[in-house]
């Protein structure tokens, strides 16, 4: 970077006027105890302005009454205004008042300010460590020589084979006390920044949508060839460099079996005797739920602009069959005007066309209808053994219960299948029942539908008989 573009960054980017603003202090402070302290997102106004009430009541309290003038509310519209962008400010479908979140600049000058603090300890083994295990993953998961991979992956056997002779003559290598700090302190901090960065996932994407629909707002031809131009190109959202990382991330968080090691290996971490004493030790056990709901508002966002995108498209569409039928009517309008004079000489010029040649011979013969013969009497069945009370019986499914059977199973387990649920509770009510839950799942947000992989469910009809429905994977998440 050189002056010009770090005098740009002084003079237009939020963060900086941020950190140059008088309030600053006071904002900052809001913003940690609304916001990153809580670790929330997508605030109401109306709690927003009893959190600030709050912090202005102590604040005055210190220092006097004259302090800070503002009401809340005016300082809460004010960080939201455009020129300063420290909030953003937006409606949600189902909340009639305003919704503020922090933007990605302000929370880069939350994480700075922290900093500024300084550490008690500062990881560095861990870190190195790091670096290494970075660079063997990039280096050899990009070697393309089958030999070299081969030979990559006998070193590694060999390594493993000696340290399990080692551990089988009685010597176990234990980190020591210091090196486990180390990784614990490097550990909280990659997962806080993890999440802070979903702020900025979500501008990027908002980045990519406004451009997509810039395009399509400044788009002069024809329909297709703006269709063919959206998706074939890169920038397309879910096609973007942001939104296949992002992806891959969610994949990864949604894999059953490696949110289950996941959260075996953080209980593990809170019973190692050397990071007993560590502050926000048990609070790592929650650290995929504290990610889930920050990706879901990221996919939330995605679908979103995706429907945004969706409307301006139909937008266009409409815009287009209107100038059409305006040109209809100007034609129609111009045929009544000249109706009763009209012009001498040729009044309009069409292409021609080829006349159809039909000969009377190739025309087939009349044929008379057919009457069909309908037969309207009504006979009386000798079989009067019939039962017709089966036509009349109706069973209901009831949702409740199925949700209770969910709740249950998720009071011991993070997250169940569908199969894991329906066994322990089987399924009484045949197809029907599945159906049902298959409709909980599309109507929940705790729940996630995989149709890469299928399970096999069974159930037993009142005669004995054994039915089976192969379906997409459901894997229920308990909501946090």
């Amino acid at each position: 970077m050189d002056y010009f573009s770090i005098n740009s960054l002084r003079e237009n980017h939020a963060g900086w006027s941020l950190l140059r603003a008088q309030n600053a202090p006071l904002a900052l402070t809001f913003f940690m105890t609304a916001f990153t302290g809580p670790n929330q997102r997508n605030l109401g106004r109306q709690d927003l302005i009893d959190v600030l009430d709050d912090v202005l009541f102590s604040l005055r309290d210190s220092l006097g009454e004259d302090k800070f003038p503002r009401s809340a509310a005016e300082y809460l519209d004010d960080w939201a205004e455009p020129d300063k962008a420290w909030l953003r400010k937006f409606y949600t479908d189902n909340r009639d008042e305003p919704v503020y979140d922090l933007t990605a600049a302000t929370e880069d000058v939350i994480r700075w300010v922290e900093a500024l603090r300084g550490r008690d300890f500062v990881p560095t083994q861990s870190r190195l460590s790091s670096i290494f295990n970075l660079l063997k993953t990039l280096v050899h998961g990009s070697e393309t020589d089958p030999e070299a991979r081969l030979a990559e992956l006998q070193r590694q056997r060999d390594d493993i084979d000696a340290q399990m002779e080692r551990i089988r003559s009685g010597e176990v290598p234990v980190m020591s006390g210091p090196e486990a700090v180390d990784h614990f302190h490097q550990l909280t901090t990659l997962a806080k920044d993890l999440l802070a960065d979903f702020r900025e996932v979500e501008a990027n994407f908002r980045k990519l949508d406004r451009n997509l629909r810039e395009q399509i707002s400044m788009w002069e031809g024809s329909q297709g060839d703006l269709l063919e131009n959206i998706f074939s190109s890169q920038q397309d959202i879910s096609g973007s460099l942001q939104g296949r990382t992002f992806q891959g991330f969610w994949d990864y968080l949604m894999s059953p079996q490696l949110r289950s090691e996941l959260h075996e290996l953080l209980e593990r971490a809170t019973a190692i005797e050397a990071l007993a004493k560590q502050d926000g030790l048990h609070s790592i056990t929650s650290m995929q739920n504290d990610w889930l709901p920050a990706v879901e508002q990221t996919q939330a966002t995605v679908r979103q602009l995706s429907a945004q995108i969706r409307r301006l498209l139909d937008d266009k569409v409409f815009l287009e069959n209107k100038r059409i039928m305006a040109l209809i009517r100007n034609i129609e309008s111009s045929a009544v005007a000249v109706r009763a004079t009209p012009p001498s000489g040729p009044f309009a010029e069409l292409p021609g066309h080829d006349v159809p040649v039909a000969l009377p011979f190739e025309r087939p013969l009349y044929e008379p209808s057919r009457q069909v013969a309908i037969h309207d009497g009504v006979e009386v069945a000798e079989d009067l053994d019939v039962d017709a009370n089966a036509l009349f019986i109706q069973f209901h499914v009831d949702p409740h219960r199925l949700e209770v059977n969910i709740d249950a199973v998720l009071a011991a387990a993070e997250q169940a299948t569908l199969a894991d649920i329906t066994d322990a509770y089987p399924l009484s009510q045949g197809l029907a029942e599945l159906v049902s839950y298959f409709q909980l799942a599309t109507e929940s947000t705790w729940a996630t539908i995989d149709s890469d992989r299928s399970q096999t469910l069974s159930w037993t009809l009142p005669d004995g008989s054994l039915r089976e429905a192969t379906v997409d994977q459901i894997i229920f998440v308990r909501p946090s």
